[in-house]
């Protein structure tokens, strides 16, 4: 059984369309893999760079908290030199209005006597100590020698003193 010219070219044409066929669906598998392995390696490369960034916005997450924090600290001894200033400035203002009045009472003699009995009474009972130093200005001291009626209010009669003058 001869072939005839047709059917060799027939048979040429089934053998050119099933190599075509077949390069075709290696062409399709290969495209197929290749987009696979294309999105495997797309998705691998956009993991690392979104795990890049995540930890490049947690460290200047951190460092914003940390600058935050630097801020309250420095507004916190800003607030505190400022109440420290202001309590400085009451003290000195009542002192120097501590000294005004002292100097008016210290022209008045029978209030000046009461204010030095006062205030050495106030710092004895402070102190409650057998032995007490008084340091007094020099125009104070006839005033202030010891004042007797003092040392019996806080000690009682002394039986060692002979004479109570």
């Amino acid at each position: 059984m001869a072939l005839t010219d047709a059917d060799v070219q027939k048979q040429i044409k089934h053998m050119m369309a099933f190599i075509e066929q077949e390069a075709n669906e290696k062409v399709e598998e290969i495209d197929a893999k290749a987009e696979e392995e294309f999105n495997i390696e797309k998705g691998r490369l956009v993991q690392t760079q979104r795990v890049k960034i995540m930890e490049y916005y947690e460290k200047k997450e951190k460092q914003i908290e940390q600058h935050k924090k630097i801020q309250m600290s420095n507004l916190m001894n800003q607030s505190r030199l400022k109440v420290l200033k202001a309590r400085d400035d009451m003290i000195a203002d009542l002192l120097h209005e501590a000294r005004q009045r002292l100097a008016e009472i210290a022209q008045d003699p029978a209030m000046y006597s009461t204010l030095m009995e006062g205030l050495l009474l106030q710092g004895f009972y402070r102190l409650l100590e057998p032995k007490v130093t008084v340091r007094c200005r020099q125009q104070d001291v006839e005033m202030v020698q010891m004042m007797p009626e003092i040392r019996v209010a806080l000690f009682g009669v002394n039986p060692n003193r002979k004479f109570t003058d």
